[in-house]
This record gives C-alpha cells, structure tokens and sequence, in this order.
C-alpha cells in the first residue's frame, strides 16, 4: 500500500500538479493578461508558485513528520488566501473562462490530495509511530531519499514546464508595460 501511495504521488500527482500550471499559464496567454490585469497578476503567479514550491520541495526533500506536515497545510492555506485576493484583483480586469477556472481547481485539488497522500503515507507521523526516536517538530532530510534519477527529472521538468513559462509570461508583461509607458 505504501508503495502504491508513494508511485501515485511521484508519477501521477506531482506530473499532473505540473501540467495544470502549464495549461493556467497558457490561459493567460490565451487571455493577454499582458495587456489586461499586467504585471501584477504576473506576480501574483510567481508568488503561489513560491508557496507550492516550497511545499513541493519540502515533500520531496525532507523526512515527513508533524512539523513537515504541519508546513505543508500551512503553505496550502496561504496559497489559498493568496489564490483568493488575486481573483479578486484580476476578475474585474479580465475573462476567466471556463477551462480556466477548472485548471484552477485542478491546481488546488491536486496539492490538497498530495497532503491527504503524505497524512496516509505517514499517519504515525501525526502519533510519533512512524520514526520512534526521531523528533517530530524539527525539520531533517530525507532518511530514504528519493533516487537522484528521480529527483533531477521532476526537477528539470518543473523547471521546463513551469518556471521558464512563469518567466517568460513576466517578461511579456514587463515589456508590454514599458512599452505602454514609453508611449504616454
């Protein structure tokens, strides 16, 4: 079962948590956004993609304990009120179509199940069962770290499908708004 958790985690939801950023970034570009909500909504992205992050790393780099746990919920509730107060900033400037809001909803259930795979993964975790010995309110690397193989492809394919289009979306609105200015 724990092996059947863990390949869920690695080859379907964290995959998956990716290709849903790409195709929320690929809305935007659909939508424009360097003419419409701008650079601030640019932000915004490379901010809930920091929170995640932080939260992806965690799990994949770090023992699994309450603290661990606790961090994650922590990082996902903030990513959510973050998520909140960039709708409300950008609804009035532009469309959010349809397949952008399911994306959306893919992209907040996707980690959300991720915590419920980990709390499965590691339910002595929350008792102390899991690791005797082992504190559970201190963060420490992995004892079983997961295959460099492993970790350099996740990696490489976040930074491929997610970071360069997170960039490159800021570019375009940089530039769309020095453009705008220069010309006022």
């Amino acid at each position: 079962m724990a092996d059947m958790l863990r390949n869920i985690l690695m080859y379907a939801a964290l995959p998956l948590w990716s290709l849903s950023g790409l195709a929320d970034w690929w809305c935007h570009r659909r939508t424009g956004i360097e003419r419409t909500s701008g650079i601030r909504e640019s932000a915004f992205h490379m901010l809930l993609f920091a929170q995640m992050g932080l939260a992806g790393l965690a799990a994949l780099l770090l023992e699994v304990n309450r603290l661990v746990l606790l961090l994650l919920a922590l990082l996902f509730l903030l990513h959510e009120a973050t998520t909140w107060f960039e709708l409300r900033f950008v609804q009035p400037l532009r469309h959010i179509s349809p397949t952008e809001q399911m994306v959306h909803s893919f992209m907040e259930i996707i980690p959300l199940a991720g915590i419920a795979l980990l709390l499965g993964l590691h339910a002595g975790a929350l008792t102390g069962l899991d690791m005797p010995g082992a504190p559970p309110w201190r963060l420490q690397s992995k004892i079983d770290p997961l295959p460099a193989s492993y970790m350099l492809s996740a990696l490489s394919g976040i930074l491929v499908v997610n970071v360069l289009p997170l960039l490159e979306e800021f570019l375009r609105c940089w530039r769309t708004r020095r453009a705008v200015t220069a010309t006022h």
